[in-house]
């Protein structure tokens, strides 16, 4: 059966790179599925979890910001790079950072009704950030997962 590369790149390190059956990935136009042999595409990623499927077991991973780009390398193969400017696998949001990111979200919304601050882009992104990491920990609670 056929695979796709997948490397999943933060500006601070290498989240993932691995062959997977498909990966599932939130664009700014809506999510989108991507199996072998799919048309090169270049898209804005949005916030959300990326879920990538290998012999039948979910690797999901929380992402904010960046791009992806789907194209065929030398030998064929299907490559999807996701460029995003946060990523981290569900496994390494734990209970503890997940309150930190809560109490992080609470304490940006009060800096953000501050209107001395005015770096007002540099703090939604922070948040988006910190909720992203709540509801895709909540969202992948119960279900099972490759860690």
């Amino acid at each position: 059966m056929k695979k796709i590369k997948l490397k999943v790149i933060t500006p601070e390190r290498l989240v993932l790179e691995e062959m997977v059956d498909q990966v599932s990935l939130p664009t700014t136009m809506g999510e989108i599925t991507i199996l072998p042999d799919h048309i090169p595409l270049i898209a804005n990623l949005a916030s959300g979890d990326i879920v990538a499927v290998s012999a039948g077991e979910h690797v999901p991973m929380a992402v904010a910001g960046g791009f992806i780009e789907v194209k065929k390398d030398e030998n064929g193969i299907t490559t999807v790079a996701v460029l995003a400017d946060f990523a981290e696998h569900v496994s390494e949001l734990s209970e503890e950072a997940i309150e930190k990111a809560k109490a992080r979200a609470a304490e940006l919304q009060k800096k953000m009704e501050n209107k001395e601050d005015v770096d007002f882009e540099h703090f939604a992104a922070e948040l988006e950030r910190s909720l992203n990491r709540v509801r895709v920990a909540d969202k992948w609670r119960t279900r099972k997962y490759r860690k």
